[in-house]
């Protein structure tokens, strides 16, 4: 799961991980039985030092079939709405497991994201900003 955070001009917050080669969103994984936003909550806090308390709304919600080794998921992005001043200037990296953070537009995001990933955060954009939430198989719309 992970998270649509923006920031009072409307850039959106990425990550760049350590363990992968490309950007992402803020979030990760789940723990064994840790619903969904309580494990976004804990990865916020853990890898940018933001206690989150605010409402956090489902968005995107994308089935990514098998590939690889891997089997099939559940991708979700859940709209945590606009930092502060405040809030973006105290983000930090208190985990290893990132190597920077910044606040991109969405046509900066696009080049920074890997393909389907941005499919996802396009979609989780327009819904949060529709109030809908967007159903996705393997980063296309399902209608």
């Amino acid at each position: 799961m992970d998270a649509l955070l923006r920031d009072g001009e409307g850039r959106v917050l990425l990550v760049d991980p350590t363990y992968k080669p490309d950007w992402d969103l803020p979030g990760g994984m789940t723990e064994s039985n840790e619903p969904p936003i309580e494990g976004l909550r804990r990865e916020l806090t853990e890898e940018l030092g933001l206690r989150f308390p605010g409402p956090l709304a489902l968005v995107c919600v994308d089935w990514v079939g098998p590939h690889g080794p891997w089997d099939d998921s559940l991708m979700m992005i859940f709209n945590a709405g606009t930092l502060t001043a405040d809030q973006a200037a105290a983000l930090r990296i208190t985990d290893p497991e990132l190597a920077a953070f910044e606040f991109r537009t969405p046509e900066q995001a696009q080049q920074r994201l890997r393909p389907y990933v941005w499919a996802r955060l396009a979609a989780a954009i327009t819904a949060a900003d529709t109030g809908t939430v967007a159903y996705l198989h393997n980063g296309h719309p399902v209608t």
